[in-house]
């Protein structure tokens, strides 16, 4: 069940299992640190770059470099993990019978990892060199 605290104390008293307090608090982190990265990610590519010359060019240049294909996975794996385990509060709190929720789960985490591999798979693999 999801915890419902604002602060860490309350959450420790209401979590069931640390694993429980861990994603708690991985969700506050994982939000924070993606509010910076994506800020950063629309100040690199709208404000000091004009929009007109962004083009498949700039972005193969962009992500010849290992630093970008790092950052953008970086963003994400985070953002998916983030909103897979909003998800699982989601459907832990709205889908009762305990089968439905496992199958759903397990179809919703089964995506997610579908979207992670090709979204990996696309930055990792391609040469964009070329």
């Amino acid at each position: 069940m999801a915890i419902r605290a604002r602060r860490y104390q309350d959450a420790k008293a209401q979590a069931g299992t640390n694993l429980e307090l861990a994603w708690w608090v991985f969700m506050r982190l994982s939000g924070l640190v993606l509010v910076f990265l994506v800020l950063g990610h629309i100040y690199m590519n709208f404000v000091l770059i004009d929009v007109n010359t962004i083009n498949y060019d700039y972005v193969a240049r962009r992500l010849s470099n290992t630093t970008w294909k790092i950052y953008d996975l970086v963003i994400l794996g985070l953002a998916l993990l983030h909103g897979l385990n909003g998800s699982r509060y989601v459907m832990d709190d709205w889908i009762k019978d305990p089968s439905r929720r496992f199958i759903t789960k397990a179809v919703v985490y089964s995506l997610g990892v579908l979207v992670f591999l090709i979204g990996s798979i696309s930055l990792l693999n391609h040469d964009f060199s070329r």
